[in-house]
């Protein structure tokens, strides 16, 4: 089996990918990690999990259509409009 590897160089600090060991179980993959990410003291901590385990997440859906990458942030007056309006078109 294939492990992914992330270390923490000090603490308090985001984890990072390290690189990956193959190993037949989670054991052998720990004691391979700390010699291999761990043994000089370069990690502070470690994570590993099996490469199956870590999957992609590409679809981002943005429901109230906010765009926060413009420099300029996202049109909040607009956003208010449409919810007065929706409120005049179905009193409480």
């Amino acid at each position: 089996m294939i492990f992914e590897v992330f270390r923490q160089e000090r603490r308090g600090q985001p984890f990072q990918h390290a690189g990956s060991v193959e190993a037949p179980d989670g054991a052998f993959a720990d004691a391979y990690a700390r010699e291999q990410y761990g043994r000089r003291g370069e990690s502070t901590a470690l994570w590993v999990v099996p490469r199956s385990a870590v999957h992609e997440i590409d679809e981002f859906v943005d429901e109230l259509e906010r765009n926060y990458h413009r420099v300029d942030g996202y049109s909040l007056k607009e956003k208010l409009k449409e919810a007065r309006s929706r409120v005049a078109a179905h009193p409480g």
